[in-house]
């Protein structure tokens, strides 16, 4: 019998030009070489932690993992306050590089490596895509979508337009995003909240402070995408997820929903507790694509 996963290992990533600001990552390697490593992003207030019996399970299956805590959220740091300074624009140009440099770094460059975004992890690495078209080998999407409220359906939309656009008024009005206090989102900088109720309102990504057209890029890239939806998922439902998946129009996007077959209870975060099927079909897809 061979032996399971290792424990998990802990990865500090010091970012450019934003010190003290840090990136912690828990890294699970599987027992022998891994065949790919996948660079994880979570979704807004959860730790990278939260994904561990996620991360066994892709692990199990040969493919190292490098789950990262968003910048101020679990172990990165520092804490959001009212002197934060960064939004999207920032997690793209710094946070997403420097977790990825590191990730070669401690597997090396001829491990193929893919970048899984949940939620707004989703959201920022189809920014850094549209900087490294060439970075990756590819792009996983789970329970991420685009905050554009024409993406929900029915009265959803009515309620995302104004539940983001209220967010960002609170940002603006407190100086950052109390969500350890509103029961949603955690505490996030007020620029990255705005920048979230930007794409909510208008559906385009146009972070604050953007150097490059964003639109148009993201369009030009030409990466494979396996993009998940999960059932129960109200935060990211089907035509959320679309919107996502158009922006990156040049892609060849596979398409899978995840309705666990036992009838376990998943939603826009629960997922990572019962991802055995999630982790599965992640690893069918990177074996395609090295097969190819």
């Amino acid at each position: 019998m061979s032996a399971g996963p290792q424990e998990p290992e802990r990865l500090v990533v010091p970012l450019p030009g934003a010190a003290p600001a840090r990136v912690v990552a828990q890294v699970t390697v599987p027992a022998g070489e891994p065949r790919a490593v996948v660079v994880l992003w979570p979704a807004f207030a959860v730790k990278a932690s939260y994904y561990a019996p996620f991360c066994a399970e892709l692990a199990a299956l040969g493919i190292a993992v490098v789950a990262a805590d968003l910048r101020g959220q679990g172990e990165s740091g520092p804490r959001p306050g009212r002197g934060a300074r960064y939004g999207y624009q920032e997690l793209a140009t710094r946070d997403w590089p420097a977790v990825v440099s590191a990730a070669r770094e401690r597997f090396g460059v001829e491990v193929p490596l893919y970048v899984l975004g949940h939620s707004i992890g989703g959201q920022v690495t189809a920014l850094y895509a549209a900087r490294e078209p060439k970075g990756v080998a590819g792009l996983v999407f789970v329970a991420a979508g685009s905050v554009h409220f024409r993406g929900f359906p029915g009265a959803g939309a009515l309620r995302v337009l104004l539940s983001t656009q209220l967010a960002a008024a609170v940002a603006t009005l407190w100086g950052y995003f109390p969500g350890h206090r509103l029961g949603f989102g955690g505490r996030q900088p007020g620029r990255l909240i705005r920048d979230w109720a930007r794409i909510g309102r208008t559906g385009r990504f146009r972070p604050s402070g953007a150097d490059i057209p964003y639109e148009e890029r993201m369009a030009q890239v030409q990466l494979p995408v396996l993009a998940v939806s999960v059932a129960g998922d109200a935060l990211a439902p089907a035509g959320a997820v679309e919107r996502l998946c158009a922006k990156l129009a040049s892609c060849s996007v596979e398409r899978w929903h995840f309705a666990p077959e036992d009838g376990a209870r998943v939603d826009h975060v629960r997922w990572a507790r019962a991802g055995g099927p999630v982790a599965a079909r992640i690893g069918e897809w990177i074996a395609g694509r090295t097969a190819g």
